[in-house]
């Protein structure tokens, strides 16, 4: 195991940044840290073979696993996002509310059900009565033109779900702009909106208020992203889940504690205002792991999203949580 050379792949975010600065090692591997500029370059290097261990979101796991991929995911989380706030309106279009999106025209980035697309479908649709079918979709990129949708996974989706590409050259940010489509599912916000246009805006101005209310009642915190490899790697080296599972968790943990560390010093650390009084805030919500790794206390979430996959047309067939992870870490 020692001698083992691993290629393992991640954005930097807080729960992964221990590990590319070193804070944090996987013990017993000789592991060499990749990220990219753009997430998406992750996913489709874990698809090429690029990479040993990646970075990989739930839609694209689930979709590689319909399609016969040989993968397997660790219950690792890095990215999560309350998903409210990622539906973006035209506001010349009286769209005042989740009420008015039927008949609408709407873009999603990249693809028919990227990950957080999934998410706010599906919160939109137990908590509104949102219809997917009964809109028409575009497909693109959203500050720069997609030729196609993403070439490194499947594009599955119902037959009653009219999906067309955007025109070539066009972006999501400016055709939603321009009033060209109503609305806008993305992970990312769109940089007229953040440039301060008077054409759009997000669907929930109070989204925070949503979303902590929708904690409350559901106990949920999205996941977008788990970690996956390969089965056979897996199986030719066994004790190498637990090693990478140990890795991520330890990096996770080390940067919830320097947060909490923090307390004392107001959150000096970061350049963030009034960051201390937010973190307060959220303790009360989230009183102890915030952000936990493991099955068992993501069980909910992975199931609500599962359903999600399926009502929205996406899956192949029905899954459950124990199947999508390797067997030797079930039981965290």
């Amino acid at each position: 195991m020692a001698s083992l050379h691993v290629d393992i792949a991640s954005f930097r975010y807080d729960t992964t940044r221990p590990l590319f600065d070193g804070t944090v090692a996987f013990g017993g591997l000789d592991a060499t840290l990749h990220t990219a500029s753009t997430i998406p370059e992750i996913f489709s290097g874990l698809t090429a073979g690029r990479f040993d261990v990646a970075e990989f979101g739930l839609t694209y796991y689930l979709r590689a696993l319909d399609a016969g991929a040989g993968l397997v995911a660790l219950p690792v989380f890095p990215n999560r996002v309350f998903r409210h706030s990622c539906v973006f309106v035209n506001t010349r279009k009286g769209i005042r509310g989740p009420e008015d999106l039927i008949g609408r025209t709407i873009g999603e980035f990249g693809m028919y059900g990227q990950d957080s697309g999934v998410w706010a479908k599906g919160i939109l649709s137990d908590e509104y009565g949102f219809a997917p079918e009964k809109n028409r979709w575009i497909l693109g990129g959203l500050e720069t033109p997609l030729p196609a949708p993403f070439e490194f996974t499947t594009h599955p989706h119902p037959d009653d779900v009219e999906i067309t590409l955007a025109p070539a050259g066009r972006t999501l940010a400016d055709m939603l702009d321009r009033g060209e489509i109503d609305v806008l599912f993305s992970a990312n916000a769109p940089t007229p909106y953040l440039a301060g246009s008077p054409n759009i805006a997000p669907l929930f101005p109070d989204h925070e208020a949503r979303e902590r209310d929708w904690y409350r009642r559901t106990g949920i915190f999205p996941m977008m992203h788990t970690i996956a490899t390969s089965r056979g790697l897996l199986e030719s080296h066994p004790g190498l889940a637990q090693r990478l599972y140990q890795g991520f968790s330890e990096a996770k943990n080390a940067a919830a504690e320097s947060y909490r560390d923090m307390r004392r010093l107001y959150q000096v650390t970061t350049m963030v205002p009034w960051m201390n009084d937010l973190f307060e805030e959220n303790h009360k919500l989230f009183p102890h792991d915030w952000w936990p790794y493991g099955v068992d206390s993501n069980r909910t979430a992975l199931e609500t999203y599962l359903r999600y996959h399926d009502e929205q047309g996406l899956s192949a067939v029905p899954r459950t949580v124990d199947e999508l992870f390797v067997a030797e870490l079930r039981n965290t």
